[in-house]
């Protein structure tokens, strides 16, 4: 879609769209007394930090490839596990740090090509990557405060005005690519289905948070850098070089590193 409509306004539909449905769930399942979120705070935290995130995402689509702008956000795991000690008292190991170290030393080398040729813009994934561990965080910190459902709804309804106030702010600078006119009914469509399946995908991820430790669950997110890779590849051609795959190697060992260490202390 980034090709058709400006990346900002992808992302403000599609959690315009995502606010609007889970509200309407929310409401048919637990009434009116479901929208009492609690924890003002963190609400706004959890929706800021998935607002910055999508935007710096789909952002970041505008000018590298799928498979290495997911490669690259997948230091949040080791961006969470850093965290988590500071502010969900999670231990923090040595193997934190070696895991760490690794999975950035595994984003340089991705960005050593991008980061001459793209400019600041190659460091946008870096910026998701920061916004999701911020919501694993707050995830895990705002656990039993409300059902599920609320939880998406609250996170939804944070972020769609923030983002609708991005993409307006981006339209009124001029800026090339940023101007916002009606979209085409395709790209409607296709951000009603991102709304649907990333709607799933975050209560999923909510639930997992709840059940273990922030920095337990982050790794497991990494199904997406093999499902984006190869979408990328069979659906734009962008077939990863060597350098890519070398970074993508090197961040999936030390996410898998520290899952492993974590599940087996000893």
């Amino acid at each position: 879609m980034v090709d058709d409509w400006p990346p900002t306004a992808i992302a403000a539909l599609r959690y315009a769209l995502g606010a609007a449905g889970l509200s309407g769930l929310l409401l048919a399942s637990e009434g009116r007394p479901g929208f009492a979120f609690g924890r003002l705070r963190l609400q706004l935290l959890r929706g800021a930090s998935v607002a910055a995130a999508t935007l710096a995402f789909f952002s970041s689509l505008f000018f590298m490839p799928l498979a290495e702008a997911t490669t690259i956000i997948f230091v949040a795991p080791m961006i969470t596990a850093l965290l988590a000690p500071l502010f969900l008292c999670e231990p923090l190991r040595r193997a934190t740090w070696v895991a760490s170290i690794a999975a950035f030393a595994g984003v340089l080398v991705i960005l050593r090509p991008n980061l001459a040729e793209l400019g600041i813009a190659a460091l946008l994934p870096l910026v998701s990557a920061c916004g999701m561990s911020a919501l694993f965080i707050a995830n895990r910190a705002g656990a039993g405060h409300a059902s599920p459902l609320a939880m998406q709804a609250s996170l939804a309804i944070v972020a769609a005005p923030i983002l609708l106030l991005a993409a307006g702010a981006g339209h009124l600078t001029g800026g090339p690519g940023l101007a916002i006119g009606w979209p085409p009914l395709a790209v409607a469509a296709k951000c009603a289905l991102v709304a649907v399946t990333a709607s799933s995908g975050h209560l999923l991820i909510y639930l997992g948070t709840t059940r273990t430790g922030a920095a337990s669950i982050a790794p497991m997110t990494y199904v997406q850098l093999l499902v984006a890779t190869t979408l990328g590849w069979l659906w734009f051609g962008d077939r990863p070089d060597g350098v890519a795959l070398a970074g993508a190697v090197v961040i999936v060992a030390a996410g898998l590193y520290l899952w492993r260490v974590q599940r087996n202390p000893g």
